[in-house]
């Protein structure tokens, strides 16, 4: 579709009702994609990540070693008034994705969109895989687009409506976002690039914009003092991941390939349409530094050797200005017929490929499912590959199992050694799931010297005695006096973490496990 100035769609500045040009069609998809996900979101299991997310939340702070304090703070208040079940935990990340399909469509309107255009590119928002994802699971992928694009909307606010006093909602927004995910701050970066670049840099010669910036780091700064105070630990993991090699490399080439296919290859059109609008079209030069600013964020994402999903809370407001300029083509061309197909075929690739990324779907036939795909699932981390699953299905696997193979080794302990016994876990996951599951054995809490975990130290026990998750014979003996080897988790074919080995181990060679415990440090 050749994009000209007759094509683009013209603004409107006048205020409309919230109700107005279609919103309840908008309405409805938000609650369809609410219930879809709050009816599919506990078929599997719980996440690796939401283990780590529980354990943070009852240990509240200011930050954590890999993720600022939003997550665990509204994974803690979801427990408390709904309970540990996995609708429970994940009605978050329901709520946030029905949300950010309203703005989605809001921002088409602000865009000068009308009734087809917010219905489709709020119909584009819900068939995104990489969205479907992230109302699936709690984590901090699910509040990234409605806080993306909430910087994006006031953004389009001030400067649409000549109200620069929008700029402090902007700061609020991703000073929020600071405290959800530190990706947001090569949104703000790539926003500046393009407002510089752009007639736009005239907002910087008011002093709004620069009162939003105040505020922005206002909101951060708790985080950011406790990243002081600690070191700046989440530097630390950042270069040693990198150190590692642990994620796959992508040219720039491939990094966009893998963009269409995590949006998915038939919305390309859209988003790619709406930016090269934002980029060439007349009547949408005033927000041209939204085009600047996809390819700031894009090289930003390449360069740093950012994950292919790094970049995916940037797309509504793309698939919202291609809606736009689709529904004016339709306009001008009274292609009608247009409309009804472009529904039907957005439609029909959501629940095409919704079973990638959300489990709607029992694992057998999932797998089948797999198998008849054109492509293969991308996976993001050369762990990843060996997995007969992709890992956001993997990773909610295996976990009882190895909680199991824990209280067998706990069992065996007498009351006495009981006492003064710690249970250490190789990782995150591994721990998060003896304190989540444990419970229910009257486990202690468990230890780790992996992630956060490391900063709660260990607990007051002395390592004279241990049960320990994930080691070998070998390297203990070297530690240990005594090493008894218990048994395995038995095997879920469909986990990452598969016949995990557990040892108690008594009598302690290296002193205490405060004096050890620097040593065990594994950030990364």
């Amino acid at each position: 579709m050749k994009i000209t100035a007759d094509h683009a769609p013209a603004l409107d500045d006048q205020r409309q009702p919230f109700l107005a040009n279609g919103m309840l069609i908008v309405l409805f998809l938000a609650l369809a994609n609410f219930l879809l996900h709050l009816y599919f979101n506990n078929q599997y299991g719980y996440f690796r990540d939401e283990f780590d997310y529980m354990a943070c939340g009852d240990h509240l702070a200011w930050g954590y070693v890999d993720h600022p304090p939003l997550v665990p703070f509204l994974i803690k208040i979801s427990r408390l008034v709904l309970g540990d079940s996995l609708r429970s935990i994940r009605i978050v990340p329901a709520l946030a994705t029905s949300a950010a399909v309203i703005l989605t469509a809001m921002i088409a309107r602000e865009l000068g969109g009308r009734r087809f255009a917010m219905a489709l590119s709020a119909l584009a928002f819900i068939a995104v895989p990489f969205y479907l994802n992230d109302g699936s699971v709690m984590t901090t992928n699910c509040l990234e687009p409605l806080l993306w694009m909430g910087c994006v909307y006031f953004t389009i606010l001030a400067i649409k409506r000549e109200d620069p006093r929008y700029w402090l909602w902007f700061g609020i927004v991703a000073g929020v976002g600071l405290e959800e995910k530190y990706s947001i701050a090569v949104l703000g970066f790539s926003i500046v690039v393009g407002l510089l670049l752009t007639e736009q840099r005239r907002v910087f010669t008011a002093k709004w914009i620069w009162l939003g910036g105040a505020l922005a780091f206002l909101v951060f700064l708790p985080n950011f003092l406790w990243n002081v105070q600690n070191h700046w630990p989440f530097a630390e993991l950042m270069h040693n991941i990198k150190a590692e090699g642990r994620d796959v490399v992508l040219s720039p080439l491939a990094y966009f390939a893998q963009q269409v296919l995590i949006v998915q290859p038939l919305l390309a059109p859209i988003w790619i349409t709406g930016l090269l609008a934002f980029l060439f079209a007349a009547r949408l030069k005033p927000y041209r530094f939204l085009g600047w600013s996809y390819l700031t964020a894009f090289t930003v994402f390449v360069v740093l050797r950012g994950k292919n999903y790094y970049l995916g809370p940037i797309y509504p407001v793309y698939l919202a200005a291609g809606a736009v300029v689709i529904e004016s083509y339709i306009a001008r061309s009274r292609q009608v017929w247009l409309k009804p197909a472009l529904v039907a075929l957005i439609a029909a690739s959501g629940v095409w490929l919704a079973p990638v990324v959300m489990p709607v779907l029992t694992v057998g036939h999932f797998i089948s499912y797999m198998a008849k795909l054109p492509f293969e699932v991308p996976r993001s981390e050369h762990s990843h590959m060996r997995a007969i699953l992709p890992q956001h299905f993997a990773d909610q696997f295996g976990w009882e199992e190895i909680v199991s193979a824990v209280n067998q080794a706990y069992s065996r302990l007498s009351p006495e050694e009981r006492a003064g016994c710690g249970i250490f876990a190789q990782n995150y996951g591994q721990a998060g799931a003896i304190d989540f599951f444990g419970r229910r054995y009257g486990f202690p809490p468990a230890l780790s010297a992996h992630q956060t975990y490391f900063l709660w130290g260990p607990r007051g026990y002395s390592g004279n005695c241990l049960i320990v998750v994930d080691d070998s014979r070998e390297s203990l003996e070297r530690l240990f006096e005594h090493v008894e080897f218990v048994g395995k988790s038995a095997d879920n074919p469909y986990a990452l973490e598969r016949e995990i080995p557990v040892f108690i181990c008594r009598g302690a060679k290296f002193g205490s496990l405060a004096e050890i415990w620097p040593r065990l440090k594994k950030w990364g």
